[in-house]
């Protein structure tokens, strides 16, 4: 019983009784005979157990049970087309996801993932940012499509990969001139440059502690600014920052950023596309100002 009286075509049959106040204008707003309006109607009567509609009346009109019904109804009505709407959209029913270290997301990266994602409304794009070894831990273990990360040297099942420039910078307000022990700003264990660092300062026989932590790079160029230490950084992630470079321990080899994806066709394929065409953008830019 509870089901008959929820049917919508009976509902939409009673509804549109009531607002045209005429079976013959009701069935042709819902196209179709007078005949079958007037069995839905008696149907959902059935079920509730109630008359609601006075049939006798000119024109016809409701009852006061039809009344009572009369909001429940359109609000299942409106809750069943809203249903629908949104399942025939499928704007977010697939996820690609990506690793990508912070420094990466620039606004060109931004663009490109924005735009992706207006051009492809099914899809969903969950980025996570992180360091480069937990991301490509992750992606290793099957948590991301596609993974850019930074690295000494790149794995041969790389989709591409473009070198970058590193080096060594201090604050261009507050750089003292550095004694031992030197102090320096790092990312916590595992994270990239930070045993490139201790190896590089020992191999000088220099001494040193980490005077800062940090988990994100914003963080650690905030910490050299200010003057708490010297850190071994991206050249390109200096830029716009109050930092200089720190000539003490002459010029670095660079690292390299690398893409990685499980696929290389259909929308994964697109999207790998466009995020290896902005690093390719992002590489010239710095070859162009540092020469590497």
């Amino acid at each position: 019983m509870m089901t008959s009286m929820l049917d919508p075509r009976l509902l939409r049959a009673f509804v549109a009784i009531v607002d045209t106040r005429s079976f013959t204008q009701a069935a042709d707003r819902l196209h179709s005979t007078q005949s079958t309006v007037s069995q839905q109607l008696a149907r959902l009567e059935q079920a509730v157990g109630q008359v609601l509609v006075d049939r006798a009346a000119r024109p016809v009109r409701v009852t006061a049970s039809g009344e009572r019904l009369l909001g429940y109804a359109r609000r299942i009505l409106a809750l069943q087309h809203e249903a629908e709407t949104l399942l025939a959209d499928r704007a977010g029913t697939a996820a690609i996801r990506i690793g990508v270290p912070e420094d990466i997301v620039t606004l060109s990266m931004s663009r490109i993932l924005a735009r992706f994602a207006e051009q492809h409304r099914e899809v969903r794009l969950d980025v996570t940012t992180g360091l480069s070894r937990d991301l490509d831990r992750r992606f290793r273990a099957g948590e991301f499509d596609i993974v850019v990360v930074k690295e000494a040297s790149a794995s041969p099942d790389n989709r591409a990969t473009f070198p970058e420039a590193i080096g060594w910078f201090e604050s261009a307000d507050h750089a003292p001139v550095w004694v031992d022990p030197m102090p320096l700003v790092t990312f916590p264990p595992g994270g990239l440059y930070r045993e490139a660092m201790f190896e590089r300062v020992e191999r000088d026989r220099r001494r040193w502690y980490v005077a800062f932590t940090a988990t994100s790079l914003g963080s650690i160029l905030t910490a050299v600014e200010a003057g708490i230490g010297l850190s071994l950084l991206p050249k390109g992630a200096a830029i716009d920052h109050k930092i200089r470079p720190y000539a003490g321990f002459g010029e670095e080899a660079p690292m390299v950023v690398s893409v990685y994806s499980w696929e290389d066709a259909g929308q994964i394929g697109l999207l790998l596309e466009n995020i290896k065409s902005v690093l390719l953008n992002r590489y010239e830019a710095h070859r162009a100002r540092f020469g590497t």
